[in-house]
Formats: structure tokens, C-alpha cells, sequence
């Protein structure tokens, strides 16, 4: 009896531990799903309005990018470039105007050489 109670531990020390292993590596997702990260960045102004905008870590093969999405798609910029954070600050101060009042968000145009494609992993 005491040897099924300590097999019955360990078992489930093993189930906590591989469930820990299998979520952390990414595999809790499940098959067919597609992740999709910046693997270059580009210098050029977003001068388009942009809709959202969201940072993206370092992780192989993904670089560090804010990633800034417009209508004409998703843009993935280097953070060390001077307009970006002015760019970032204008973006949600006018979001929060936006959530008081009912002014849009500032507008702009950009070019399509500053479009990156995001590598899907």
C-alpha cells in the first residue's frame, strides 16, 4: 500500500513537470498553429495612421521591434530610431484623448519600401 502511494506521487510529479516543459517550450499551442515575429527591422517613418502598435522582444530568429499596424499592414521598425518613440507617445496620448473626447488619431502616409514581411516560425 505504501509503495502505491509513493508511485502515485511520483507519477504525478512527473505530470506537473512535463506539463510545465511541454507549456514552456511552446507546444501548448498545438499543431498548425502559426507564429509570426519580425526578423528584420526597417529605419523608415511610418507616416500612415496607425491602428495599434505593440513590441516585440528578442527571441531567435525574432529581432526587437515595434511593430506598428496600419491599414496597409503590419511594419516592423528599429526602437533605436529617434521619431519612434515620439511617434509611440503621440499614438497613445491621442488614444487616450480619444477614450475622453472623439478626436482621431494623427494621420500620415508612408512609402512601401518601409513594409517588412513578418517570417512565420
Amino acid at each position: 500500500m505504501e509503495t502505491r502511494r509513493i508511485l502515485m506521487r511520483s507519477l504525478a510529479v512527473a505530470v506537473v513537470i512535463a506539463s510545465v516543459i511541454w507549456t514552456t517550450t511552446g507546444n501548448a499551442a498545438g499543431p498548425g498553429v502559426v507564429y509570426s515575429c519580425c526578423t528584420k527591422v526597417s529605419t523608415a517613418d511610418v507616416t500612415d495612421p496607425i491602428l495599434n502598435i505593440r513590441l516585440q522582444r528578442k527571441s531567435l530568429p525574432c529581432v526587437k521591434a515595434i511593430i506598428f499596424k496600419t491599414k496597409r499592414g503590419e511594419f516592423c521598425i528599429d526602437p533605436k530610431q529617434r521619431w519612434v518613440e515620439k511617434k509611440v507617445k503621440q499614438f497613445f496620448r491621442a488614444q487616450r484623448n480619444k477614450c475622453m473626447t472623439s478626436t482621431p488619431p494623427p494621420t500620415s502616409s508612408i512609402s512601401d519600401q518601409t513594409h517588412v514581411k513578418i517570417m512565420h516560425i
